[in-house]
């Protein structure tokens, strides 16, 4: 949190004094603030939230921007984000809600953006920074593409009304025997495109289009024991009040963008490819 709100001073160009004087607060209490013997109470960050929308301070980037990783040129380490509800308690297992992207696993971003977005809404959610030895692993690599799509329209339960065709067995068996799957993040922005293409309204051809210009990275989703057991956390961070409240505006205006986005791409492919309904009787 120190190391926030000294950026947050840095961007607003301000001494200490006039920080003070622009928060309705003391130049001691942003001293102790800025030194890490105090944190911010809850009314003292909603001020420092609502200081940062007036003054065009993006919070969110701040935060994502100190969490990353920085590798040193010869760290040649494999590191992930992580971002949790309410925290890991035990050991790191294959244990998220089955009807995720790409079904039951424990999952990492390649970026801290998508993993803090995911959970800023909780009351409690913990941040995680993870190093992940992928060696000795069988790793299934999904790219861009009608696997993608078809796999996670497996995993989200829309192809039950095939259960037992071939296309519905393909994507039922299509990771046996991987330890990790790492393909391309179908976040709070794909939802919707998701949701048309499964729905009929969209075609395959719109859909990947979206994917490819809203460009939301990859995640890695350890879904065996085996693969869990080669994670190891390097950081667990609480995300705090200021925080979560620039990473939830980030996420509605992302999102927000990204439908006017995609709106776009879908007018300009709405006549090529196929429905989902197509791909599934044409099997």
């Amino acid at each position: 949190m120190k190391e926030l709100i000294r950026m947050i001073r840095a961007k607003a160009n301000m001494n200490q004094e006039q920080f003070a004087s622009a928060l309705g607060t003391t130049a001691v209490s942003i001293n102790r603030w800025e030194n890490g013997k105090a944190v911010p109470n809850q009314m003292a960050q909603t001020n420092l939230h609502q200081f940062c929308k007036n003054q065009g301070i993006d919070v969110a980037d701040l935060v994502t921007e100190m969490l990353h990783y920085e590798h040193t040129a010869d760290d040649s380490r494999n590191i992930f984000y992580h971002g949790s509800k309410k925290g890991i308690v035990g050991a790191i297992a294959p244990i998220s809600r089955a009807e995720c992207d790409f079904g039951q696993g424990f999952y990492m971003g390649t970026a801290t953006l998508q993993p803090l977005t995911l959970v800023c809404a909780e009351d409690k959610p913990k941040f995680y920074t993870v190093e992940f030895d992928l060696s000795g692993l069988k790793v299934l690599e999904v790219e861009i593409g009608m696997d993608w799509a078809m796999m996670i329209a497996y995993c989200r339960k829309q192809m039950e009304k095939v259960k037992g065709t071939p296309i519905y067995e393909k994507y039922a068996h299509f990771a046996d025997g991987y330890d990790v799957i790492v393909g391309y993040i179908a976040n709070d922005r794909m939802y919707t495109e998701l949701a048309r293409f499964f729905n009929g309204t969209i075609t395959d051809v719109a859909l990947l289009k979206c994917l490819s210009v809203l460009d939301l990275g990859k995640q890695y989703v350890a879904i065996t024991q085996k693969a869990c057991d080669q994670i190891k956390i390097l950081e667990e961070r609480d995300l705090h009040l200021l925080e979560r409240l620039a990473l939830q505006d980030k996420s509605v205006a992302r999102r927000a963008e990204g439908i006017a986005l995609a709106d776009e791409v879908v007018k300009q492919y709405r006549r090529e490819g196929q429905f989902f309904d197509e791909i599934l009787g044409g099997i």
